[in-house]
């Protein structure tokens, strides 16, 4: 079992959903983020003041799935969120020892689903 955490933009997040459902992946959660990386943010003037802004607006996704599931996963959300400019975003495998469903005490890969 992995734990999939992919930052995208905000405006490629559809996009991202729709490749995730074609590869039979329905079960995310989606979170608001700020961060910054290589995009280094920008500079804005407001009333005669200028402030720099480096931390963007991100989406967080996290996607738990079995093994099996990783790299069509992955690969769905590289699809999705690609526009071959700096700040598209990451991508973090981690490992997931294990997962427990509340409603049925199921535990392991077949909580997972």
């Amino acid at each position: 079992m992995k734990l999939i955490i992919a930052y995208i933009q905000p405006h490629k997040l559809n996009d991202v959903k729709q490749e995730l459902y074609q590869q039979e992946v329905y079960k995310m959660s989606v979170t608001n983020a700020l961060g910054c990386g290589q995009q280094r943010g920008y500079t804005e003037t407001y009333r005669g003041v200028e402030t720099e802004v480096n931390l963007l607006k991100k989406v967080r996704l996290e996607v738990a799935v079995n093994d099996n599931f990783v790299a069509r996963t992955t690969d769905a959300i590289i699809r999705g969120a690609r526009t071959d400019s700096i700040g598209d975003g990451k991508i973090f495998v981690l490992d997931l020892p294990e997962c427990i469903r509340i409603r049925s005490g199921e535990r392991g890969e077949a909580a997972i689903g």
